[in-house]
């Protein structure tokens, strides 16, 4: 995500070129001086350091950008606010509600600017469903269905813990594909579809232990390998949600589909350039799915880009977001998704796992 961050603010000014606000790859931290010296001098970075307190207390240093695992965003987030920073943090915003809450707690407090990475939002079909959503298009919502499908963990042999495995350990990660791959899901589905209201979820580690890469003894895995949850939305559709990283042949199939008393749209993020629109108003002889090739300049974001019929990738919503940070800070408007707004996505992660738990609905 380092990598995906800095293309970012590196491409940001040469399509959006109005900005007011430049940004300045001034310093980046990690943990091994050999690898970060690299990555800066690859990325343009002016400064390296393997403090993340020292960076944090350089006074050259406006804004802090978390893409470190889930376990150090809370300590990061709030000692940057503290210290008078601007935030923009990887997703999911903590590894548990409490620690959502206390970063929410000192932003607010601080008063600066934040955001949290769900990058999905800014992929231009995805902000275009939204659009028709709230045209009232689709009508009265009656179900939101999704999924997120990897297949990387289905090996006995991997290790949890460490630098490349720290998602396949509970106390880095907080969850597995909880906080990981339905974090996404959920923050699109509250941005596209309102509130969830409560949740009846199963969740399942196919693999009960795992050597930890730390100590070479085996433990007990605690993250969910597999998580399927139902819901009800505040506005009264049922919901239905998917993920696993045991779905072999997926590396990274995330969908989504909305169905209304009118219409219903449908998104994949594996042609993420397409949004598939059903309409019942259409004359019944032609009634059928019709996809948009969201790549016109009419369409969100992509006048920025090239001509019609052109496509757009995954690293460009990365880009979008950058340039509606860097506007937010000229307009005084919030940047979403907030660290408040992602503490909605965090309450319903928190109740899906105490769903599962404890083999009940809960409230959020």
């Amino acid at each position: 995500m380092g990598r995906t961050h800095s293309n970012a603010y590196k491409r940001v000014m040469d399509f959006f070129p109005e900005l007011e606000h430049r940004p300045i790859l001034q310093a980046v931290c990690s943990r091994r001086a050999d690898k970060v010296k690299a990555f800066a001098e690859q990325w343009g970075y002016n400064a390296a350091e393997t403090d993340w307190k020292a960076l944090i207390a350089r006074n050259d240093i406006d804004a802090i950008d978390i893409c470190a695992p889930n376990n150090m965003h809370a300590e990061i987030a709030i000692a940057a606010a503290n210290a008078g920073k601007m935030i923009l943090c990887e997703k999911p915003l903590a590894r548990n509600l409490a620690e959502a809450q206390q970063m929410v707690d000192a932003v607010e407090k601080a008063g600066v600017k934040n955001t949290v990475w769900y990058n999905y939002r800014r992929i231009p079909a995805v902000t275009l469903a939204q659009q028709i959503i709230s045209s009232g298009k689709l009508g009265r919502i009656f179900h939101y269905r999704a999924n997120f499908l990897q297949d990387w963990t289905i090996n006995v042999n991997l290790p949890q813990g460490g630098e490349g495995l720290w998602r396949l350990d509970v106390s880095d990660a907080g969850s597995g594909v909880t906080g990981d791959l339905l974090a996404h899901c959920i923050d699109t589905a509250i941005w596209l579809n309102g509130k969830i209201k409560d949740v009846s979820a199963v969740t399942e580690t196919f693999i009960k232990e795992r050597v930890h890469q730390a100590t070479g003894q085996v433990q007990k895995v605690g993250i969910d390998d597999a998580c399927i949850f139902h819901c009800h939305f505040e506005n009264g559709s049922l919901g239905l949600f998917e993920s696993t990283r045991y779905a072999r042949g997926h590396k990274a199939l995330y969908t989504f589909e909305i169905n209304g008393e009118h219409a219903s749209i449908r998104w994949d993020l594996h042609d993420l350039n397409k949004l598939e629109f059903f309409d019942h108003a259409d004359e019944s002889n032609f009634r059928g799915w019709r996809t948009i090739h969201v790549t016109d300049g009419d369409h969100p974001y992509m006048n920025r880009w090239w001509v019609p019929g052109l496509s757009i990738g995954y690293e460009h919503s990365f880009v979008h977001q950058a340039a509606d940070f860097l506007k937010s800070l000229e307009t005084g408007e919030p940047c979403s998704p907030t660290f408040k707004d992602a503490l909605e996505t965090e309450k319903v992660c928190q109740a899906v796992l105490d769903s599962a738990s404890s083999r009940s609905w809960k409230n959020i």
